[in-house]
């Protein structure tokens, strides 16, 4: 069997994540031990262990801490990431970002300051696959 890197973020997230659906909406302050997944709405304050993953039509209001994350809706608060993290274009994202890295898309919208930890500068892309 070939052994494929995987280079996104979104590609290295495995097993089975706690999953908030299209259509839920969320109040309240979570913890995960694992993945968190939101294509939903939610308010509230978060701590993952995993990664948190934020879907393009999804909103999340109150501040996160994760060991990653993959942003591609919308996330009014502060995130404070031990890892990376990856901004897709469609993000909006209107809070501080504390992260390890960052990569962000060509069209993503950032309101508010970055830190990175590494002392790495900012990668930009171009999103390519959807």
């Amino acid at each position: 069997m070939i052994d494929i890197p995987k280079r996104r973020l979104l590609d290295r997230i495995t097993g089975s994540p706690t999953f908030i659906g299209a259509g839920t909406e969320f109040v309240g302050d979570m913890a995960c031990n694992g993945d968190l997944s939101v294509a939903g709405i939610a308010t509230g304050e978060c701590r993952i262990k995993g990664a948190f993953l934020l879907a393009e039509k999804a909103r999340w209001t109150g501040p996160v801490m994760a060991g990653s994350a993959v942003i591609a809706g919308e996330l009014k608060g502060n995130l404070t990431l031990e890892g990376k993290l990856e901004i897709h274009k469609a993000a909006r994202i209107e809070g501080s970002i504390r992260a390890q890295t960052i990569a962000i898309a060509r069209g993503a919208v950032v309101v508010g300051e970055m830190t990175i930890t590494s002392g790495q500068a900012v990668t930009t892309f171009e999103e390519k696959r959807k």
